[in-house]
């Protein structure tokens, strides 16, 4: 299990700086001056520079992917309802994701920014739950039906 939870996180790692600079290139496509933001302005100026800045977000990037791919053993714990597995992995990546912003000025250091930023990765993990609940629901209803038809 050990093995299998460093592997996962050893995957999540080059995944996670992989989506950390599409997003900043996404983003920056959308301003659309033809600038490239890889950070945001307040951790140049916390970290002196923007290549200290793109290094520790770079960093903190590759710490939520293997964050996300070690807790996503969570769904493999088949003795754990699909409540607690939500909530546990829940609780884990959004600890992560909400630790991160802070520190990478993602998200405005207030009450209001963080429950926005909160409010906002709620909606995401809800929309990619959902998904994933009846993606999985009809996967295993097409097997019940083949096992049927045996």
């Amino acid at each position: 299990m050990k093995k299998k939870i460093f592997l996962r996180a050893l995957f999540g790692l080059p995944m996670g700086i992989a989506i950390g600079f599409v997003i900043p290139i996404v983003l920056s496509a959308c301003i659309g001056d033809g600038m490239f933001y890889p950070v945001m302005p307040e951790l140049i100026a916390k970290m002196g520079s923007e290549l200290n800045a793109v290094f520790l977000q770079t960093v903190l990037c590759a710490v939520l992917g293997a964050v996300f791919g070690a807790g996503s053993i969570i769904w493999e714990l088949d003795a754990w309802s699909i409540a607690k597995q939500s909530a546990v992995y829940f609780g884990i990546t959004c600890a992560a994701v909400i630790a991160v912003a802070y520190v990478t000025n993602w998200m405005v250091h207030s009450m209001a920014g963080l429950l926005s930023y909160l409010a906002i990765f709620v909606v995401i993990f809800l929309a990619v739950w959902v998904v994933s609940y009846f993606v999985w629901k009809r996967k295993i209803e097409k097997m019940n039906q083949q096992m049927q038809h045996r």
